[in-house]
């Protein structure tokens, strides 16, 4: 089992969360994304940068991940690529997500990008606190331990 993150967009304070489960259990981590990131020196721990354009990283995760793994990501669409593979998915917030919910997170998705669209200011996401960092850790946690 091995552990893909979405890097372009994942917060540092999950990309340090992510470094320490990766070394605490010895599972290797793999960030992506299409400028350079600062990894920890780890034999646990990788980065691969990918050229710029709409979804390479994202179609380079895809690509690699393999069934069990778990894919770090906040994007929707790359979520529910991956379950269809067989991966697991959650979130820098921790939201886990599943063939029971994604199709629901993808309505959702389309739904608020055509309000965006169609000139409705929406919001974004409120930054991370840390109740989301403490409920990232627990489904990390929960979840290596049962596969690793």
């Amino acid at each position: 089992m091995k552990i893909w993150c979405d890097a372009d967009a994942c917060p540092v304070v999950i990309k340090d969360i992510l470094f320490k489960a990766a070394n605490r259990t010895r599972t290797e981590l793999t960030l992506i994304a299409n400028q350079h990131v600062s990894t920890p020196p780890s034999k646990y721990i990788k980065f691969l940068r990918v050229s710029s354009g709409f979804d390479v990283a994202d179609n380079e995760i895809v690509k690699r991940l393999e069934s069990g793994d778990l894919i770090i990501t906040s994007d929707i669409p790359l979520a529910a690529d991956a379950i269809e593979k067989g991966g697991i998915a959650l979130s820098p917030r921790g939201e886990l997500y599943t063939l029971e919910n994604i199709k629901a997170r993808l309505t959702m998705r389309d739904f608020m990008d055509s309000l965006r669209s169609s000139g409705v200011n929406t919001g974004g996401p409120p930054p991370l606190n840390q109740s989301d960092r403490q409920t990232f850790a627990n489904h990390l946690d929960r979840f290596l331990a049962k596969n690793t």
